[in-house]
């Protein structure tokens, strides 16, 4: 008996961590980008809207440097081959596609939101610390800018909705130790 090939527990515990920061972040974002400011502030009021705000900026931040720790982490450790290879090529490409696309985008995510909190002249936010911006105030920008970030949020969502079918897939269908590569749970033995 063996065990499953897993990735690295510090590629684990950046892929939940990602995910910790990842799912809120979505979902407050969605939030105030459908209702706006001036929505947000009639819905929750004015304290708990600039809340959330510095909130979803803090968790930018937050994103962008754990993607940037996860990648330099791939680079070095590389990935696991899988237990029972996935034979259809057709799911090998869409999974690798949607891996691609989620590193791509949790990277433009948050570069595209400090872009356009910056040209819009709003603060960016890190806690309570406030980071240099990214470019000069620029209205028009920052209104294309915070069009393209609520786009990509819903993309992403696309995106995490079949990176955990995937995951489920694998883990409750195949039960091919997909799961496990990034599991954080002690990983069961096969044999």
């Amino acid at each position: 008996m063996t065990d499953w090939p897993r990735y690295r527990l510090i590629q684990r515990l950046l892929h939940w961590g990602v995910a910790l920061v990842v799912l809120p972040m979505l979902a407050v974002g969605s939030t105030l980008g459908t209702l706006g400011f001036e929505g947000a502030v009639d819905v929750f009021g004015p304290g708990v809207t600039n809340t959330l705000y510095v909130l979803h900026k803090t968790g930018g931040v937050l994103l962008l440097g754990l993607m940037a720790v996860r990648i330099v982490a791939r680079l070095k450790y590389g990935r696991p081959h899988y237990a029972i290879p996935i034979e259809h090529r057709a799911q090998r490409v869409l999974s690798e596609a949607v891996h691609g696309l989620l590193y791509i985008g949790l990277i433009a995510m948050p570069v595209l939101g400090w872009a356009a909190t910056a040209t819009g002249g709003y603060p960016i936010n890190f806690f309570q610390w406030v980071l240099p911006p990214l470019m000069g105030e620029n209205e028009s920008l920052s209104a294309v800018l915070f069009q393209l970030h609520g786009l990509l949020g819903w993309a992403l969502i696309g995106l995490l909705i079949l990176h955990i079918s995937g995951g489920l897939y694998h883990w409750l269908i195949r039960k091919d130790g997909v799961m496990t590569r990034m599991s954080l749970l002690r990983s069961p033995r096969r044999g």
